[in-house]
């Protein structure tokens, strides 16, 4: 692998850039592996890339239906965030955010990680009780939080509406909060996992699995079969299809989430907000662009496609928060398939099946989750065992009714 640093950009240069390698290989499947982990998207790359590098797993194997970072990776609205409500969420939230934190020094790849901060605002006095109650759980829960009454949020969102439909009267911010560039946190993965030894094969899709008595034994694909006897499935809105071909139903269901980019303008805006009377949320790109995301499609959907009422919702949300975004272009518009749990909170841990593993049920927040999601997921297929971070996020809590209603707890879905 090529190291990247100013040096190797102007030796480069100077070669007329004649001396980059590929990333990563364009692998082809072998017939058996240690360790197969289906979905080439942010969880997927980093659990590979986890498994290599804490657990010494070199013979892996990460297989993808399209391209690397082609499913929700590539298709969210980047933000990174961990303001919730329950303990158990926070922790594991605040700890891929850490992840994020250092996660370019260690992938020796730019993820474009900007600590701009994030916003939630309150329009009415539920909404205030809301975010006092919010912060008070955050700050006890280890998470760095500030409330702000509505003139100091006017203060530091220059251009904030203070006349819309609806008003806002605080805010709380998360300072740690932010973005990063969802490809390069997906090329990251995928070059460093590479390095490793892993298998990266794309245009590969799974058909079905070799179950015997109760354990996965292989995985049938479009490439040919592979034997293996630890697979993770990461397939992220795709979950229930592929338990239904393991044989097994999951408490998820599969909406489609739309998001926006406008033209490119000049910085305007420096942090990240949320309106939750509108579910309108949006930030300002390296770019330029400004990317505005809105609520779920109201039915099940595997369309990675906009829909002009949404587009209509979203706009109305975002000009009442900015007036003078109304006569901004919008460039594109696009859907991910996200993977709805009942009580908002991700399954990780074992399947029904022995030796099959899951890592589902991010709903529209996997983005955020991938460090430490990967991080505990490879944790979870080479050992055996749930990481202590993500032991209440198993299956087995919608038998037991440990659930951890985030949904409605933290008033934020996503």
């Amino acid at each position: 692998m090529t190291r990247y640093s100013a040096w190797s950009l102007l030796r480069a240069g100077l070669s007329g850039q004649r001396t980059w390698t590929p990333a990563w290989r364009d692998a082809k499947p072998k017939k058996r592996y240690q360790a197969v982990i289906i979905g080439g998207g942010g969880h997927g790359l980093a659990t590979a890339y986890y498994l290599a590098s804490k657990h010494g797993l070199r013979d892996i194997a990460v297989l993808e239906r399209g391209w690397i970072g082609g499913g929700n990776t590539g298709r969210n609205t980047t933000v990174i965030r961990s303001n919730y409500f329950f303990p158990e969420s926070t922790r594991f939230y605040d700890f891929s955010l850490s992840l994020y934190e250092g996660l370019s020094r260690e992938l020796n790849y730019n993820v474009m990680f900007s600590r701009r901060g994030m916003w939630s605002f309150a329009h009415d006095r539920h909404g205030i009780e809301m975010l006092r109650r919010s912060v008070n759980a955050m700050r006890l829960n280890g998470a760095d939080a500030e409330y702000h009454e509505g003139e100091e949020v006017f203060r530091r969102i220059p251009g904030l509406s203070r006349s819309g439909r609806f008003p806002i009267l605080a805010g709380l911010l998360q300072p740690r909060g932010g973005t990063a560039r969802h490809d390069a946190v997906a090329w990251g993965y995928a070059r460093a996992a590479d390095a490793l030894g892993v298998d990266i094969i794309q245009n590969c899709d799974v058909t079905g699995f070799d179950i015997r008595e109760g354990r996965i034994r292989g995985v049938e694909t479009s490439l040919g079969d592979i034997v293996v006897d630890r697979v993770g499935l990461a397939v992220a809105g795709h979950s229930s299809v592929m338990a239904a071909r393991a044989g097994f139903r999951l408490p998820i269901v599969s909406y489609a989430l739309q998001a926006f980019v406008s033209e490119p303008m000049k910085p305007v805006l420096d942090t990240v907000v949320l309106a939750p009377s509108t579910g309108t949320y949006l930030s300002q790109s390296d770019k330029g662009e400004i990317v505005v995301g809105s609520a779920l499609d109201l039915f099940p959907s595997y369309a990675q496609r906009g829909s002009l009422p949404v587009l209509e919702q979203t706009a109305a949300g975002l000009i009442d928060l900015f007036p003078h975004f109304s006569r901004v272009r919008l460039l594109r518009q696009w859907a991910g398939i996200v993977d709805v749990v009942q009580d908002s909170t991700p399954i990780l841990g074992e399947s029904p099946v022995k030796g099959l593993y899951l890592n589902c049920g991010w709903g529209t927040g996997g983005f955020k989750a991938i460090p430490g999601g990967g991080f505990c997921f490879a944790h979870n297929i080479a050992t055996g065992e749930a990481h202590p971070l993500v032991a209440a996020f198993s299956l087995d809590r919608f038998r037991t009714g440990a659930l951890i209603d985030e949904a409605a707890a933290s008033g934020i879905a996503h």
